[in-house]
């Protein structure tokens, strides 16, 4: 029993799986298309809200360090997932790697944890996007009626249009093609970054170097919390962080940490890729490492603009510019998040669709969502499945308190694919690796522990949640996967020809 639930899929059988013919994927995408991916998921509302968050709350002028001591930590994982995406170039990312060196159990359960965090962030981001839409048609005079702004909004019956159609557009999107999808994610993405570059140009001449004082604000102590609210340390342990000084910086890095979560979903690509091996190196650290520079340009630049403890928490940037009588600067930081969330709503869409289809094409979910358009060559059942069921989430549900779900399923990737590293290594020394996490193991360790320490700060009811999701994970696993999975149907067959033998 135990050695079925941790039977591992070899990396040669899952590159073999990707040639079947009904359930083959079309490579299409080149090292700029990944890292354009990378950029446009990553960069949404963290650049753009979270900046002036943590630097009034937690960290001051010294927010700019918060976000390179997190973009170290995601920089540990990526160089993880750049060895597996290179080396096991197959649809489902961290769900991939862990079936080829934990086993199937722990293959389920990141994989059936991906599948949820992707749906909540692709709806939470619908959501954020139709606010912003709503509040750009509410300056042009158009107002919709409250029972199609969402539930927030309305007093009885309540559905956010906006959200639902955005999902759905996406959804035709992303079955049209890979490459359709990722020429509409460069043209999104050069308008972001675009805005982006405006607001760190045109901040840097209304810098005042007497808002930079003190960079680290003296240290104040928080007192902790006793409810599921309260982070889990603090449950467990009874240690509280400390705002400002440089334990407030750490404490910022485990906020603004989330601005960079999107990277790992290139690794989902990797079998669309033409150049797996050398292409998605490129597209996973290149990404995170254009997207580390500007995170710490903006919060540089918006902290010398005007001092941290006046920013605004729920429009840093944009307020920025309107306290200095730039107000056209303030309407154009709008447009480019409303512009910039559509990428990051599609890449995620992107992203669970090729879990669920690596997963249905191993049989632990039904194998009828793993054949492929014979025209476009995508996912097209689990994509429109999917895609229909965000949309009524998006629509009639308020997500904002389960955001921090997507948080902790990222982190316990993170973990899973570090660990993962270490036992391929020992298992396959002879794989052919086109790029090598380097330091292993002192990379992928750090990497864990990194990713652990930031998961035990997320409040109680979040793990709360997760660990209900994974209860029943367990179950769906127990009840379809474990006897309909390829493997499965493999060793009973192989169990009847042997018995057979004379």
């Amino acid at each position: 029993m135990s050695s079925a639930l941790f039977r591992t899929k070899n990396v040669e059988q899952s590159i073999q799986d990707t040639e079947e013919p009904e359930h083959s994927l079309k490579k299409s995408l080149s090292a700029l298309d990944l890292t354009v991916f990378g950029v446009g998921v990553i960069i949404g509302t963290g650049i753009f809200v979270l900046t002036g968050q943590v630097a009034k709350n937690n960290a001051g002028p010294a927010v700019s360090l918060a976000f390179v001591a997190a973009g170290v930590v995601c920089g540990l994982a990526a160089l993880c997932y750049a060895e597996f995406a290179s080396t096991v170039p197959v649809a489902g990312s961290a769900y991939t790697f862990s079936y080829a060196s934990l086993g199937e159990l722990p293959a389920w359960i990141i994989g059936w944890d991906l599948v949820l965090e992707f749906a909540l962030g692709t709806a939470v981001v619908a959501v954020g996007w139709s606010g912003y839409i709503r509040s750009l048609l509410d300056n042009a005079g158009w107002h919709l009626p409250d029972y199609l702004a969402g539930r927030d909004n309305a007093a009885g019956f309540g559905f956010d249009i906006l959200a639902a159609a955005l999902v759905l557009v996406l959804t035709g999107i992303l079955v049209l093609g890979m490459k359709l999808s990722a020429r509409i994610t460069s043209l999104v993405v050069a308008i972001k970054v675009a805005v982006v570059l405006i607001v760190i140009v045109a901040g840097a001449f209304f810098i005042k170097g007497d808002n930079y004082k003190p960079f680290i604000p003296p240290s104040q102590a928080v007192p902790a919390g006793g409810n599921l609210k309260a982070p889990l340390i603090q449950l467990m342990f009874g240690w509280a962080p400390s705002n400002f000084g440089v334990m407030g910086i750490f404490t910022a890095a485990s906020v603004v940490f989330f601005a960079f979560i999107g990277f790992d979903i290139v690794a989902t690509a990797a079998e669309e890729t033409r150049n797996p091996q050398r292409d998605m190196p490129r597209g996973i650290l290149g990404s995170l490492f254009i997207c580390t520079v500007l995170y710490v340009a903006v919060s540089i630049v918006v902290t010398g603009m005007e001092k941290y403890s006046k920013l605004s928490v729920e429009a840093p940037l944009a307020d920025a510019f309107k306290s200095i009588g730039h107000p056209w600067y303030a309407g154009v930081i709008s447009f480019g998040a409303a512009v910039g969330l559509t990428t990051v709503c599609m890449i995620l869409l992107l992203g669970q669709t090729r879990v669920f289809f690596a997963m249905s094409r191993d049989g632990l979910l039904p194998r009828f969502f793993s054949r492929v358009h014979p025209r476009f060559k995508t996912p097209h059942r689990p994509t429109v499945l999917l895609g229909v069921i965000i949309a009524v989430v998006a629509g009639f549900t308020s997500l904002s308190e389960l955001a921090e779900l997507v948080n902790i399923g990222t982190l316990f990737a993170f973990v899973v694919v570090a660990i993962s590293v270490l036992i391929l290594r020992r298992t396959r020394p002879d794989l052919p690796r086109a790029f090598r996490t380097p330091w292993v193991p002192v990379i992928p360790v750090l990497s864990v522990c990194a990713s652990l320490w930031l998961m035990l700060n997320l409040p109680a009811e979040t793990w709360l949640r997760f660990a209900i999701w994974m209860v029943i994970g367990f179950f769906v696993y127990f009840l379809y996967g474990r006897t309909h999975s390829r493997l499965a149907l493999r060793d009973k067959a192989a169990q009847q020809t042997a018995g057979g033998t004379p």
